[in-house]
């Protein structure tokens, strides 16, 4: 085997700035001492005890009578394709030890109360190599929780000092909110935004602790790079393969039971069987133990069942799934040995650069050590032995060992001395972060939950007054012919995919106008722009996300509002981005949830009424009529593009409703002009001189119109301006229109009718209610009317809030 031999002392001494300054008189210094007792007896304390020892005695500085072996990984039967240099093998390790003194300090750190994260890396830091098979400037990586060393490689090549990451890293830990990756709420791999993330989508992007979640907007990333470059002629995915993005993600081998890797994993065979572009590589780390699951190896039954062919010592997967061009290559390493887990990665990285495609790559012989976490009970369920063993299994000293007697590449004096350096640096960054200050503001946290909204001009009062319906004399002198809603909103999607090409359409059966005909004709007007999805709302709503990070602004078709929850999960790690990354990574788009409120198709699965789906960050409106629709579009499409998340929820019946009266045509409208922009803090008023007041929304709109009459003609009222109906689309928070308007007291009852069902969870109007109770500005006799909780039968109406519904609690209103 051939010997490498270099300055070690000079490689290891660039990666060095400035020495840290120990902070032997902070709080976190003073609780070590404190309860020094109680750290040597961890078990992550003694192993980092046992490897300085080990080193020391490899060195001849140290004399031990123990018998501690540790031997180098077995290279493979057939050798390695890649070998690692020198020098990338000392940045592994570089990373290694870091990660290993960090997971050793974060445990102290709990125990003396200052660390809040324990979630343990360690047993497999030698992943760190994955980085140098990856392009730091343009593939785009997702990472499992324990694969930190691989983060911190990435960095380390981006040129950053290691001093600068293990503080970070550090920072993430005691919750400081200097961490500039989280800015001080949760403790996450990933970057700060602008240090390895650019604007073509690569980057280290922030994971979740949800499981596997980060792997629909992989696939995302890695759909969105050539879309990208198809309509905005960037870069992303010409030039030689060796410049081609990626998207590289990992996951745990508990993960691949769970639906986010399966609908990922699924989509992405897909894509290859459709001959679509997507270089996505996957990487799953197989320790045996899924908490205290085991796993048992079925990773490795999952894939080789899953591979073209089985995987044999002679099996080429590259071939193989040229040959099929619809397979996914499965490459198997050892996830101990630094050197198979470089090969294995650049084999599957380089497969899915050069055609696009992806691949998935198993690592395999990890154990885990010191359990999942530090509240972890492992006792509970392995014995006494199975733990010793697994916290006595060094994979870190292993890599020294096999860089120092296999490849020559360091000596032990050397690498004892950087392991000690590190150790230093890791406990001195915990001192500084843990004097740094955390999060006290609860205004902190509200601010960051979206990007700020954008102001739009202001829309003259009165184009948002009528005084019955939407009279046909609305749009003064304009001979435009007037249309049903649908057909607007067909013309404002063309007419912002047109103004903008960053735009794109994506959702199941859009490409022949959807169910509902409002992207009729879209698709020939903008080509590769409007994209069918198999039906699985979680790897739609989770490469809209992936879209959003390459530089596309999409627009998500759901096509029926039950089918929302089928992607609640994905759709509220959209919602979280912002808040999580401290505004560094918005997700900026408008999601169509259609199929809502009163209809007679499909029962309650297409006609449910419910909105129990808005978390905070989060913007949900719902239009009453075409032309407001249209408005309000315009403004959603530019809040999206400032990273905001903005869902319009549409009511299938008004979609082509004409009329509100009888035959009057009533409810058709003309398109707005092209500088009317509809804000999200406007109201509509039918009405502006009466002592009543209906707040409703939505198809709730139509609702009281024709209730208002029904009680003029029942002379429950003199005249039907006795009565103003105030639409409010806006109904994640309560818009300003609706604050002004009930500000000044005029009115002596106000009625607010919901179209979504009663009881918590459901409707959104009582909420505003308790905000605007809470401002004081309700009058004395208020009322709340909504559908009624239970469930929409098909081919009827009944459960729907109707006329009846409205014109019953007015009458009690105002007894």
């Amino acid at each position: 085997m051939e010997r490498i031999r270099t300055s070690t002392v000079t490689l290891w001494q660039n990666n060095r700035s400035r020495a840290f300054s120990a902070g032997s008189n902070g709080l976190l210094a003073r609780l070590r001492q404190q309860n020094e007792k109680d750290i040597v007896a961890l078990p992550e304390y003694k192993a980092r005890s046992n490897l300085s020892n080990f080193l020391g005695v490899k060195a001849g500085r140290i004399t031990s009578n123990a018998s501690h072996s540790i031997e180098a990984p077995t290279p493979p039967p057939s050798g390695y394709k890649h070998i690692l240099s020198s020098s990338q093998m000392l940045l592994t390790l570089d990373a290694a030890m870091a990660t290993f003194h960090l997971h050793v300090e974060s445990r102290i750190a709990s125990l003396c109360g200052q660390g809040f994260y324990t979630i343990g890396p360690c047993g497999e830091e030698m992943l760190a190599s994955i980085g140098h098979a990856l392009d730091p400037d343009v593939d785009a990586m997702a990472l499992h929780y324990r694969h930190l060393s691989v983060s911190i490689l990435r960095q380390l090549r981006l040129g950053r000092n290691l001093e600068d990451v293990v503080l970070d890293r550090a920072r993430g830990h005691v919750i400081s909110k200097l961490d500039p990756v989280t800015g001080g709420v949760h403790c996450a791999i990933g970057s700060a935004r602008g240090e390895s993330t650019n604007e073509l989508g690569g980057g280290d992007y922030v994971v979740t602790s949800t499981l596997a979640s980060q792997c629909p907007p992989a696939v995302g990333r890695a759909l969105g790079f050539s879309i990208a470059d198809t309509i905005l002629k960037s870069d992303t995915s010409g030039g030689s393969a060796a410049t081609k993005p990626l998207s590289f993600v990992t996951i745990g081998d508990g993960s691949v039971h769970n639906a986010h890797f399966l609908s990922a994993f699924n989509l992405a065979r897909h894509a290859r069987f459709r001959k679509k572009k997507c270089p996505v590589v996957f990487g799953v780390s197989d320790n045996g133990l899924s908490i205290s699951y085991p796993t048992d190896g079925y990773a490795d039954y999952l894939f080789s069942k899953s591979s073209p062919q089985p995987l044999g010592a002679q099996f080429d997967p590259e071939s193989r799934a040229i040959a099929d061009r619809d397979g996914v290559p499965i490459f198997k390493a050892n996830g101990c040995d630094m050197f198979d887990v470089y090969d294995k990665t650049l084999q599957a990285t380089s497969y899915s650069r050069k055609y696009s495609a992806p691949s998935l790559i198993l690592y395999q012989e990890l154990t885990r050590r010191f359990g999942h976490a530090a509240t972890d009970r492992q006792h509970a369920y392995l014995n006494a032995d199975v733990v010793d063993r697994m916290a006595e299994s060094d994979v870190v000293a292993s890599g020294i060992v096999q860089a120092a007697e296999q490849w020559n590449a360091i000596t032990y004096s050397e690498a004892r001395d950087r392991f000690e350096e590190i150790g230093e640096m890791v406990k001195d960054s915990f001192d500084i972060a843990a004097e740094e200050p955390k999060i006290t503001s609860r205004d902190e946290m509200l601010e960051r939950v979206s990007q700020p909204m954008v102001s739009v001009p202001q829309l003259q009062s009165e184009k948002l007054v009528s005084n019955g319906g939407l009279q046909p004399k609305l749009s003064e002198g304009k001979r435009e012919k007037r249309e049903v809603m649908r057909k607007h909103m067909t013309r404002v999607v063309a007419e912002v995919m047109d103004k903008d090409r960053k735009v794109v359409y994506i959702g199941e059966d859009v490409e022949h106008g959807g169910y509902y005909l409002v992207t009729d004709g879209l698709v020939n007007k903008f080509p590769g722009r409007v994209i069918d999805f198999p039906p699985d709302e979680t790897t739609l709503l989770g490469c809209a996300m992936g879209f959003s990070q390459v530089g596309l602004l999409p627009i998500i078709e759901v096509p029926y509002s039950k089918y929302l929850d089928c992607g609640a999960d994905m759709f509220y790690e959209i919602a979280i981005s912002n808040w999580l990354t401290n505004k560094q990574c918005p997700n900026g788009m408008v999601v169509r949830v259609q199929g809502f409120d009163r209809g007679v198709f499909g029962g309650n699965f297409h006609t449910h009424n419910m909105i129990p789906h808005i978390p905070p960050g989060v913007d949900v409106l719902c239009y009453s009529n075409g032309q407001d629709y249209a408005r309000g579009f315009r403004n959603a499409i530019i809040q999206a593009r400032n990273g905001r998340v903005v869902v319009l929820v549409d009511c299938t019946n008004l979609l082509n409703l004409r009329h509100l009266h009888e035959k009057d045509r009533g409810w058709e409208t003309a398109y707005p002009a092209d500088d009317e922009v509809m804000s999200f803090h406007d109201i509509r008023k039918f009405g502006d001189s009466g002592k009543h007041l209906i707040v409703t929304y939505g198809n709730g709109v139509v609702t009281a119109l024709r209730a208002r009459r029904d009680l003029a003609e029942q002379k429950v009222i003199g005249h039907e301006s006795e009565i103003d109906i105030i639409d409010s689309p806006y109904i994640s928070d309560i818009p300003d229109g609706l604050r002004d308007a009930l500000s000044n007291g005029r009115y002596d009852t106000v009625l607010f009718c919901d179209i979504c069902k009663e009881g918590p969870g459901s409707n959104t109007l009582s909420s505003i209610i308790m905000g605007l109770k809470k401002d004081g500005i309700l009058p004395a006799k208020w009322d709340f009317v909504a559908a009624p909780r239970t469930y929409n039968p098909l081919g009827n109406m009944v459960t729907f809030l109707n006329e009846e519904d409205i014109i019953g609690s007015f009458r009690k209103l105002i007894c």
